[in-house]
C-alpha cells in the first residue's frame, strides 16, 4: 500500500488536530499493537526535525488515529512550506507503514 498524499495548512499559533480512520480495501483496519508517529521538516532531505506531532491510536478496533500539535508549538514554527509523513509501527519497528505524506503550509499568525 502506497502512502496517500494529503496537504494541509498549519495555522501558526493555533492548535492543530487531524483525526483519521485507516482502512484497507474499504475495511477498517484493527490497529491493536500499533503506535503512530509523524515529523515536520523544512525539506524532505533535512536532517533537522522542525517539529514532532503528537500521534496516538485513539480507538484501535475502529482504526482511528489522531495527529496533533499544540498552539505553543505551532507558534514557534516560521511561516512557510514544510514536509511531513505519518507512520504506524509495531514494537521495535518490526512493521512500519507510512499512511499519509505531503506538504504542510504554515500560515503566519496575525493576532499575537
Amino acid at each position: 500500500m502506497s502512502a496517500a498524499t494529503y496537504n494541509f495548512n498549519l495555522d501558526q499559533g493555533a492548535d492543530f488536530v487531524l483525526e483519521m480512520i485507516m482502512k484497507e480495501d474499504g475495511v477498517v483496519k484493527d490497529l491493536s499493537g500499533y503506535s503512530a508517529r509523524a515529523q515536520l521538516r523544512k525539506t524532505k532531505d533535512a536532517a533537522e526535525v522542525t517539529s514532532t506531532f503528537t500521534c496516538s491510536v485513539i480507538d484501535a478496533s475502529a482504526g482511528k488515529i489522531r495527529m496533533s500539535m499544540p498552539n505553543a508549538t505551532t507558534g514557534a514554527i516560521a511561516a512557510g512550506v514544510y514536509f511531513y509523513d505519518l507512520e504506524i509501527f509495531t514494537d521495535s519497528d518490526a512493521f512500519v507503514l507510512r499512511l499519509i505524506q505531503g506538504q504542510a503550509t504554515v500560515t503566519r499568525e496575525i493576532t499575537r
